[in-house]
């Protein structure tokens, strides 16, 4: 039976841009016929990576950089610059039947994702081979001199990031990885638009007869209470993880930590937006994951206090309510919350927790039985 880990964050985030378009404006989305400023999916993603691969001490990297990286490990053990730059561009020729594209020197055609300790294989790779490398350097069609097996076995290689969100590589079909987290755009739950901000800066050196700014320009910033929402398909996670019970409950405990405390890092420096969310829901179903994105097609306005978080937290519970009325609360082993201000009531997001930590623990354990625990 498949099982989801459904997560699902109300957020009040201040004056910020978390996720630019081209233009540099807050990225927007129209949504029950009201615009709202939205947070892309990659962008949240990334954060959230970063944090689960930092807790679990095992670095990934999206990077086209590889050849590069390789030539560089073997140029500073002593390698000439011509034959490391040669044995970097072979790591990419001898993957796969056909090899991996390079569009410059040192520079894959694709994106590749792989653990960061590949690079240190890979160059060792290259010291086994290195009599065939210095033979082949110089010829036009050098071919693959380097074993294209040993060379997907260490491409293809995962860790506990990639198993969980996924990787994508038609040169290697072999190495696609089915991620198990699915992570939605967040959006705001009222009708936002973006807000300009005129700045200057001072030139701390101009005369003091001398007026006016060293520089002033414009930019966008937004600000509103966000619905995040992801699912995690923890049969997926765990046929990726080899079925290790164990390590699957801990990638779902950091995976759920992050979603709850990470945020995009864009504009940090000049907008401090280092908020949490003040009400997180947790559920673990059967069959099939459930977003409560639905809950504010109809955009949510303010309370008396002119505030949209306290009545976003009341659309969560009204519209999750209604939907375990419609469904008959089938196929749910677990629904629970918690929420900043402990004395509101919410009857239709499950048993209430005092912390995130409570929750995700509450969860973890239904959605993965601890070993001990299961038939």
């Amino acid at each position: 039976m498949t099982l989801y880990l459904d997560l699902s964050a109300l957020q009040s985030v201040p004056a910020a841009n978390l996720n630019r378009d081209d233009l540099g404006s807050p990225k927007q989305v129209r949504y029950g016929n009201a615009p709202r400023i939205r947070v892309s999916s990659q962008s949240w993603k990334r954060a959230i990576r970063l944090g689960v691969e930092q807790d679990l001490g095992e670095k990934a990297a999206r990077t086209r950089l590889v050849p590069a990286k390789v030539q560089h490990a073997l140029a500073s053990a002593g390698w000439p610059t011509e034959l490391a730059a040669f044995a970097g561009a072979q790591v990419a020729a001898s993957a796969g039947k056909k090899g991996i594209g390079t569009e410059s020197a040192g520079h894959t055609s694709v994106l590749l994702f792989l653990p960061e300790a590949a690079i240190d294989e890979l160059a060792a790779v290259c010291t086994e081979h290195r009599q065939a490398l210095e033979a082949a350097q110089g010829k036009k069609k050098p071919g693959q001199v380097l074993p294209p097996q040993q060379i997907e076995t260490i491409l293809k290689r995962r860790t506990a990031s990639i198993s969980l969100l996924g990787r994508m590589l038609a040169e290697l079909p072999d190495a696609n990885v089915d991620g198990a987290a699915q992570i939605a755009h967040a959006f705001t739950t009222h009708a936002a638009e973006p807000q300009r901000d005129y700045f200057t800066a001072v030139d701390d050196w101009l005369g003091e007869a001398e007026t006016g700014s060293g520089h002033l320009d414009t930019a966008e910033f937004s600000a509103g209470v966000f619905y995040r929402y992801a699912t995690v398909n923890v049969a997926d996670l765990l046929k990726n993880l080899n079925g290790d019970t164990k390590a699957a409950r801990t990638v779902l405990s950091s995976f759920a930590e992050h979603f709850l405390l990470s945020l995009p890092q864009a504009k940090k420096n000049s907008t401090a937006p280092h908020t949490v969310p003040d009400l997180a829901y947790l559920a673990v179903r059967e069959h099939r994951p459930l977003s409560l994105a639905a809950a504010f097609e109809t955009p949510v306005t303010s309370d008396q206090q002119g505030g949209f978080s306290q009545p976003s937290r009341q659309a969560l519970d009204t519209y999750a309510g209604n939907l375990n009325r419609l469904t008959g609360n089938r196929n749910r082993r677990f629904h629970g919350h918690t929420v900043i201000s402990p004395e509101e009531k919410h009857t239709g997001l499950g048993t209430a927790h005092d912390s995130f930590d409570q929750l995700i623990d509450a969860a973890v354990d239904a959605a993965v039985p601890a070993a001990q625990d299961q038939p």
